[in-house]
């Protein structure tokens, strides 16, 4: 209670972005129609560029905050309670793994997934938003669902159509999309692989104990006539 990971000392830059912080103004004075990548290019072509003398200056002030983090650390961990170490450590897991879900999605984005085949209710409500009565977006979204639940089945036919040709076209894309995966030595992103790795552990704890008595006296039947034999 009372602590949080923000209270963490921050760590030091590396020499290169302390570089970046360095020039950035300068840079963007001398090139002030460039886009952000783009000034960012010329950040590094320079750092790049710049001699080794100069990039040890940058070094040296790395290794010397990074001496006064590694202190600061030490001194911010010693006053956390057990309690609040462990709950710092949990938020710190949850940080990560929020991150790697986001480097998961931009690394499937670049590598161009197809876009997972809409609803029909999802269909409905793209077509019917802007329109839709409520004066904010929850608003809306609840007006437009509980529309959706009084329409009728011939009403939402349309809709379901059309959320059923678009998990054809899900499917196709993805089909495509796999084998080129597979040509690029990426079969950890093929679906069909994924689902053999968690299929088998599920299949051994999937047999019920009914199936499992089921399967005890089909042995003991067995075992009984080839005695009677």
């Amino acid at each position: 209670r009372g602590t949080s990971s923000n209270q963490r000392p921050k760590r030091p830059l590396t020499a290169y972005f302390r570089f970046v912080m360095d020039n950035r103004s300068a840079f963007r004075e001398k090139n002030p129609e460039a886009s952000n990548t783009e000034l960012i290019k010329k950040l590094a072509g320079a750092w790049k560029e710049l001699p080794a003398s100069q990039k040890q200056v940058y070094e040296e002030a790395r290794k010397t905050d990074w001496k006064r983090y590694g202190e600061q650390l030490a001194a911010y961990k010693a006053q956390l309670t057990p309690a609040q170490a462990a709950a710092l450590k949990e938020e710190r897991r949850k940080q990560l793994a929020r991150r790697r879900s986001i480097r998961a999605k931009r690394e499937l984005n670049l590598l161009g997934k197809p876009k997972r085949a809409r609803s029909g209710f999802n269909i409905f409500l793209s077509e019917n938003f802007q329109e839709s009565e409520g004066n904010s977006p929850v608003a809306k979204l609840k007006k437009l669902f509980d529309t959706w639940q009084k329409m009728s089945a011939s009403q939402k036919q349309p809709y379901l159509q059309l959320a059923q040709d678009d998990k054809v076209r899900y499917e196709n894309e993805m089909k495509s999309w796999e084998a080129k995966m597979i040509e690029l030595g990426r079969e950890d992103l093929v679906r069909s692989k994924r689902q053999r790795l968690k299929k088998k552990p599920a299949e051994a704890a999937k047999q019920t104990p009914t199936a499992k008595a089921k399967a005890s006296s089909r042995g003991k039947k067995a075992k009984l006539k080839k005695s009677e034999e």
